[in-house]
């Protein structure tokens, strides 16, 4: 959703310190970026009303929850409607394990990334779930070796 207000100075400090902890408390917040914690409290609400500010989670460790695998997933579709779209996309919500999930341009149709306990995770994932399904006609795995830079963070420059 767009915003009716532009975004000044002290929106990107409270955007960027929600961004980096989204617990932090009205009080703590105002502190940061130098607002009362009145005028602060009513800039948070009003961003999330404008839907700038989507909700706030717990970043969880999926290594330590036993979900050692990443793997990116492209997919491609047997024919392309709208029917068999959304039926896949139907599949796509359905799977905890789905991460993320795009619409391409290109060779492929979809990209999925996807975590796994391990290759039999893996190995049962595509050919349990995607490789059955009648929208799908070709998936490629690709196993992440090592991860450079994972973020959800926005960038709040001009």
């Amino acid at each position: 959703m767009n915003s009716s207000e532009p975004l000044d100075q002290f929106d990107r400090k409270i955007l960027a310190a929600l961004q980096q902890d989204a617990r932090l408390t009205n009080n703590e917040l105002a502190e940061r970026v130098n607002l009362s914690a009145s005028q602060c409290s009513r800039r948070r609400q009003r961003l999330e009303d404008e839907g700038l500010i989507r909700g706030y989670r717990a970043e969880l460790d999926r290594v330590g929850l036993g979900f050692g695998i990443v793997n990116f997933i492209s997919v491609t579709l047997s024919t392309h409607n709208r029917d068999n779209a959304q039926r896949f996309a139907a599949l796509i919500g359905r799977l905890p394990q789905v991460l993320e999930a795009h619409a391409l341009t290109g060779d492929m149709d979809y990209i999925l990334k996807v975590v796994t306990r391990d290759l039999p995770g893996l190995s049962e994932f595509v050919n349990e779930f995607l490789l059955p399904h009648e929208a799908v006609r070709h998936v490629r795995t690709a196993i992440v070796l090592e991860t450079l830079k994972e973020t959800t963070a926005v960038p709040l420059d001009d």
